[in-house]
């Protein structure tokens, strides 16, 4: 599961300056060094100066920062906490309101885990950032598949229920339904997209005043996420043994390569339903991508799902996206040269709400 934190690089660095400061004892031998980074910080933490007297010290920065956790850790409670929003027990959210008197947008954090494991446990200051800008944060758990009844797109079709059930508190909850992004890394970059792409899932007719809302989005931010969970397509794609992911074949239910690689139109046809990319269509919302995994051909001997975030799905999307003029960021880490930037992916779904009319 990718981790993904929207603490200023500023703060991260005062929190680790913090933390060295004391428990390397040899610090004591670089006292002029140590003295010029911590003023170096009070530039950019000013409140961190307890006494006002100009001057940072160890004490200060430790203070500080158990301050800022403390502060963080103020809002990692849930306004609601596991309501749930389908029939399966994993079908939970939970809900972070933000403080406004008009109604707020909404992003929607899906979790990763190769759609066998991990938890809409969030980050703290991640949530505290979104609503510093105004915005409101849900977090949800999905179906796991387990290579029998539950397959893909069970955890996509999941999530876009969430975003249904989530449009239907929008009055309770004060949401604009008008503004709902979603993101999340690996697995959960995935259903994100897939949420953002496919057709519209509403159905107006229905007796279920949930599947009636939208499940149309308008802004998608990912992490190492897969265009296609096409085994066929991935094999192209990246190439050497990234396709024989275990969740790839436990996906749809299938155990050998030769299953995987020469499906019967009934499991292609699931294949196809399952990749975000097959449902791009130039109405589609704004993506803003990072990637990290290392980059160009995979070794000979690669292990089985070894580049299963490669940046190649990156690449595609953008060629794809390019075509259909679509607004999309591609981000990639993993050259030293560029770094992810927490606060831009926030920034630019403030930018894809105001677009909004």
């Amino acid at each position: 599961m990718i981790r993904f934190s929207l603490l200023p690089a500023g703060f991260r660095l005062l929190v680790l300056f913090a933390v060295m400061a004391v428990s390397n004892p040899g610090w004591a031998e670089e006292k002029p060094e140590v003295d010029e980074r911590l003023q170096k910080l009070l530039k950019r933490f000013p409140d961190a100066d307890k006494n006002k007297d100009g001057k940072l010290t160890r004490e200060e920065a430790l203070e500080y920062r158990r301050q800022r956790q403390k502060a963080q850790a103020n809002v990692a409670e849930p306004t609601y906490a596991n309501v749930k929003y389908g029939k399966h027990e994993r079908n939970v959210l939970d809900f972070y309101q933000a403080e406004s008197d008009t109604p707020t947008p909404l992003v929607i954090y899906i979790h990763g885990g190769g759609f066998v494991g991990g938890s809409k446990k969030m980050n703290p200051g991640l949530i505290q950032n979104f609503h510093n800008a105004g915005m409101s944060v849900a977090a949800i758990h999905y179906r796991f598949i387990d290579g029998e009844d539950i397959l893909l797109p069970e955890p996509q079709r999941d999530g876009a229920r969430a975003v249904q059930f989530l449009r239907s508190k929008a009055k309770d909850w004060n949401i604009d339904k008008k503004r709902v992004a979603c993101f999340g890394g690996s697995a959960g970059a995935g259903i994100s997209m897939w949420i953002g792409f496919h057709d519209d899932l509403a159905d107006p007719d229905s007796s279920d005043p949930v599947e009636r809302q939208s499940t149309r989005i308008q802004a998608i931010g990912t992490m190492g996420g897969q265009s296609t969970y096409d085994p066929i397509k991935i094999k192209a794609l990246v190439g050497g043994r990234a396709w024989e992911h275990p969740s790839i074949f436990k996906a749809y239910g299938v155990t050998t390569a030769e299953e995987a690689l020469h499906p019967t139109p009934e499991r292609q046809k699931r294949y196809d339903e399952s990749s975000a990319i097959t449902h791009l269509t130039k109405d589609d919302p704004a993506l803003y991508m990072i990637y990290s995994e290392a980059d160009g051909p995979l070794p000979d001997n690669a292990r089985p799902g070894q580049g299963i975030h490669h940046p190649n799905f990156g690449r595609d999307l953008v060629k794809k996206m390019n075509e259909l003029g679509i607004e999309n960021v591609f981000v990639y880490t993993g050259d030293n040269k560029s770094g992810a930037s927490p606060q831009a992916m926030l920034e630019f779904f403030q930018k894809q709400f105001t677009k909004v009319k």
